[in-house]
């Protein structure tokens, strides 16, 4: 049974089954937005923070560290809690909407990425730190900067962000509600077609998300030779 639903995933594949296809469309659209608007939030923040000297640093060092490891389900609640109709965001009626899904991976992968390029950049500082005060540059010309010569490092870190948005399923199943062509995403339709016994979509859409996450960690290892390459 199992080599014919594995037989049956790749028909569904090979002829561009358009249910797939569309599952797969609406988990790259939700995940790309979502690491793009928490980059240019991340970014600048973990700069900033590596960059500015001012009380309650260090704390704000500790809570970024730590919600690198925000439990999904957590990030879910505190989104389904915002955009409920008793929410403060209530109103603009997001919850159930891709929206909604796209603040949930916002809300797990922004710290991430404002953590680790904290660390790159403070380490770029470091080095740098007494041409810039030769130069006579402020922190925030240093900014932009100190981010640019980090591009290869913070793009590896990019890269880890969509990772963990696409594999994602507790949080946009809570705050989405996996609604068939409307938020049904790839990691939320494995579970539930393979809850349904239909096999061949859950091993179809699982062999595209394996895919994708090779691609990524692939397109991370070239980055990172890249970058050693240049420094040498």
């Amino acid at each position: 049974m199992e080599n014919n639903a594995f037989y049956v995933a790749l028909t569904l594949l090979l002829n561009l089954d358009a249910s797939l296809f569309q599952i797969v469309a609406l988990s790259l659209q939700v995940s790309l937005l979502a690491v793009l608007i928490a980059a240019l939030l991340g970014f600048p923040l973990g700069a900033a923070v590596a960059i500015w000297r001012f009380p309650g640093r260090g704390g704000m060092i500790v809570v970024l560290n730590a919600l690198m490891g925000l439990p999904p389900v957590v990030a879910g609640l505190m989104v389904y809690l915002l955009l409920s109709r008793a929410g403060p965001l209530g109103e603009w009626g997001l919850l159930f909407t891709p929206g909604a899904m796209i603040l949930a991976q916002v809300v797990l992968v922004l710290p991430i990425l404002a953590a680790l390029s904290r660390q790159k950049v403070e380490e770029l500082l470091g080095e740098y730190r007494e041409q810039f005060v030769s130069l006579g540059m402020s922190k925030s010309r240093m900014m932009p900067t100190l981010l640019w010569d980090a591009r290869f490092a913070l793009l590896t870190v990019l890269l880890a962000g969509f990772g963990r948005a696409s594999a994602e399923v507790g949080a946009v199943m809570m705050v989405g509600g996996n609604i068939d062509g409307v938020t049904r995403v790839m990691t939320t339709s494995i579970v539930l077609e393979t809850g349904k016994g239909n096999l061949p979509l859950a091993l179809g859409l699982g062999m595209v998300l394996l895919t994708l996450v090779m691609v990524i960690n692939a397109g991370a290892y070239m980055v990172s030779e890249l970058s050693r390459r240049r420094v040498g």
